[in-house]
């Protein structure tokens, strides 16, 4: 420990190391349940590139693992600590450092945090796509690091698709520049889009080009009740088969809506046994929701509610953001799943998990992407029962495994860190995990990034 620490002195200021255990232990998780964190040795807040090296040459040179951190937002335990470890946490480097209206891009450091830089593209004209529930306090670097998502996927797709370049700290310190600044690029592997998603076992993001869009118009929303959470797929199924391309397509059963209303009084139907909410970005919202709303009726919607403003449509938009809040209300712990399916298995994968929640006598309220067939899936226990605690875990799996058999995947933007690492293996099989495994040694052959997590 000591001389970890005189080692990391020697390149960083003090301001940038904490070692007062009452405040590391608060870097030790993310936001998940049942996932195991172990004791930071030290916690590090590099403020430059060169800060960030220092640290992966002192612990390669120690053999020290190092955990990187965003803003804890989480929910896989792919940043909790390990015991012994550094805590590299990347809040400090929050820098904009470009916007460009002509290339459309921004290159930003890794802890920006989301909704800063929308915001500030905004001001440009433009527009950054991605937007997880978290948006307000999550991190671009956290985003990469998960492949996150968000409300609006269904037309415009996740972060890996707006990752146009990285600069990366390796396990040995030496810095890597993956992508491009171009709108087109093929050069060589795609060593960018292998680095998101990897939760920071292959490098350490410290930089990245980020592709824009053009700000579209502002978006109105339609609320549809059904009468059973079947129903309401079907209404899914007719929107995307339409050729309809919402800019948000969000699914909340009736234990999330009456969840949402104990907490918020939002007001929403309490007879409901889905509530679908669809929007609109065009420059004629309206008659795609009417559009929308008719196939809605035909699938058997009881009500149909178009805004008819962007005030109710955000009225609307945070009684669907209130869903996880609202749910751990319920019992005080959830355990969230993301298991994602084919949109023609969602209501196949709605019933399952209703009974897999009467099986094990649990409440588990069901908020959805619906039109990318994210699901999440919330057990909602006790964690002071033991008994409540270990069949909420076994709920948790079973609908992994139902999800697995409906062709689906165990995560569609949370990722795997310390809870799914076991199902990663049976979702890969062993020739995809050998390769998997392969790669993790190329890039950290000493295995110090971030270990434990995936595999």
């Amino acid at each position: 420990m000591d001389d970890l620490l005189a080692q990391l002195r020697a390149g960083l200021p003090d301001e940038a190391l904490i070692t007062d255990p009452d405040i590391t232990a608060s870097y030790a998780h993310d936001m998940a349940s049942f996932c195991e964190a172990g004791t930071p040795a030290v916690v590090v807040l590099p403020r430059t590139v060169e800060q960030v090296q220092h640290v992966m040459r002192t612990a390669t040179a120690l053999r020290v693992p190092v955990v990187p951190q965003g803003a804890r937002t989480g929910l896989s335990g792919a940043a909790n600590a390990s015991d012994g470890c550094v805590v590299l946490s990347l809040l400090k480097m929050d820098r904009i450092l470009e916007i460009n209206p002509v290339d459309r891009i921004a290159v930003v450091e890794p802890g920006v945090v989301n909704a800063t830089l929308s915001r500030a593209v905004g001001e440009h004209g433009l527009f950054y796509p991605p937007d997880p529930s978290s948006w307000e306090t999550c991190t671009i670097g956290g985003n990469i690091g998960t492949a996150s998502g968000g409300l609006c996927c269904v037309k415009y797709g996740v972060t890996a698709e707006y990752v146009l370049g990285l600069d990366v700290v390796l396990a040995d310190g030496r810095l890597l520049t993956t992508g491009r600044r171009t709108a087109k690029g093929v050069a060589g592997y795609d060593l960018t889009r292998l680095f998101v998603g990897s939760e920071g076992s292959l490098g350490i993001v410290v930089q990245a080009v980020l592709a824009l869009r053009p700000r579209p118009p502002r978006q109105l929303v339609l609320a549809a009740e059904f009468g059973s959470a079947t129903a309401a797929c079907d209404a899914i199924c007719r929107i995307m088969e339409s050729g309809h391309t919402p800019s948000l397509l969000e699914l909340m059963d009736r234990t999330t809506v009456r969840a949402v209303n104990a907490m918020a009084n939002m007001g929403l139907p309490d007879t409901t046994e889905a509530l679908l909410l669809a929007a609109f970005d065009t420059h004629d919202p309206g008659a795609d929701l009417t559009a929308v709303g008719l196939l809605c009726e035909a699938a058997g919607a009881t009500e149909v509610v178009p805004a008819e403003d962007t005030a109710e449509s955000e009225l609307l938009l945070q009684a669907r953001r209130l869903a996880l809040p609202a749910l751990e209300a319920v019992k005080g712990t959830t355990m969230i799943d993301d298991v994602c399916v084919p949109r023609s298995r969602l209501g196949d994968l709605l019933e399952g998990i209703e009974r897999i929640g009467e099986k094990y006598g649990l409440t588990i309220g069901v908020c959805a992407h619906a039109g990318d067939g994210n699901t999440h899936p919330t057990v909602c226990f006790d964690a002071a029962d033991p008994d409540e605690s270990r069949r909420a875990r076994e709920s948790f799996d079973e609908i992994m495994a139902l999800g697995l058999e409906l062709g689906g995947t165990i995560t569609g933007e949370h990722g795997v860190g310390v809870l799914k690492k076991d199902w990663l293996a049976r979702e890969l099989g062993p020739v995809g995990l050998e390769l998997q495994r392969g790669i993790k040694q190329a890039f950290d052959p000493l295995g110090l990034l971030n270990p434990g997590k995936l595999f």
